[in-house]
């Protein structure tokens, strides 16, 4: 009884996104700007160059056709933590690329990276078309969730309820209340809780995740009373409540 009590879960509790007004059956925000990931020191960039050269293009793409298949379909569900093969953004941000040299692409974004790297390929090659990926994007979810593990984004974008439906969704333990976003960015590490229950959460500067982020999800009252540790525990003190009750009435009776 002590166990049922203890983890019993209100629906309010367990719902996500609910609203401010019960009453409206419609609800409708306006959507902000969404995310763009930007290029940081130490990403690793896929860039592909095609022009109208066949050996220019043999000399850009030097990774083995199968081996950048291999790293733009990685298992996002893979524990494995595997070093995808790719340009090394610089401390400076800046990569080496032949002919065009060292290129600083760092705060831009792979469209702009992929427009700059072009331009700069133009006086050099015929007509260059350059792709631009960063490879790289991963971020880890753990906690109270079905599956946790560091998840590889491939389309450079995902939201707190894709990383958490990634991740199978939370356990019935898990508090919707209290999710922790850890974050680093510019030498500083961030801690947010964030409220899933809380329909204006769409509203937040952290729904998008950025590279790097942690999504751990908090177990529940309910599920530390259930732990190993508290059904040890337990039994000791029904039995400790159990001899006192006897002791007592076993005095009172041969008195």
């Amino acid at each position: 009884m002590v166990l049922f009590m203890v983890s019993c879960v209100s629906r309010k509790g367990v719902v996500y996104f609910q609203p401010k007004d019960k009453k409206s059956d419609i609800e409708s925000v306006q959507i902000k700007e969404s995310y763009v990931s930007k290029i940081q020191p130490g990403d690793i960039l896929s860039i592909e160059v095609f022009s109208l050269s066949s050996e220019a293009n043999q000399m850009f793409n030097v990774f083995p056709e199968g081996q950048m298949m291999q790293s733009q379909n990685q298992n996002n569900s893979s524990t494995e933590l595997t070093a995808p093969v790719g340009s090394l953004v610089d401390k400076d941000g800046t990569v080496t690329l032949p002919l065009a040299g060292k290129i600083k692409l760092m705060g831009l974004n792979t469209k702009d990276a992929s427009d700059t790297i072009t331009k700069r390929l133009g006086k050099y090659l015929m007509q260059p078309t350059v792709n631009v990926r960063i490879l790289n994007f991963k971020i880890s979810v753990f906690g109270e969730v079905t599956k946790p593990s560091v998840y590889t984004i491939s389309n450079e974008r995902i939201t707190i309820p894709e990383a958490l439906s990634l991740a199978g969704d939370l356990t019935i333990y898990g508090k919707r209340r209290n999710v922790l976003l850890i974050r680093e960015e510019n030498g500083i590490r961030e801690f947010k809780r964030i409220d899933l229950t809380r329909r204006d959460f769409f509203d937040s500067s952290y729904y998008y995740l950025r590279p790097n982020d942690i999504v751990y999800v908090e177990p529940s009252r309910g599920k530390v009373i259930s732990s190993g540790t508290a059904i040890v525990i337990l039994p000791t003190i029904i039995s400790s409540i159990s001899l006192l009750i006897l002791g007592y009435y076993y005095y009172h009776v041969t008195k």
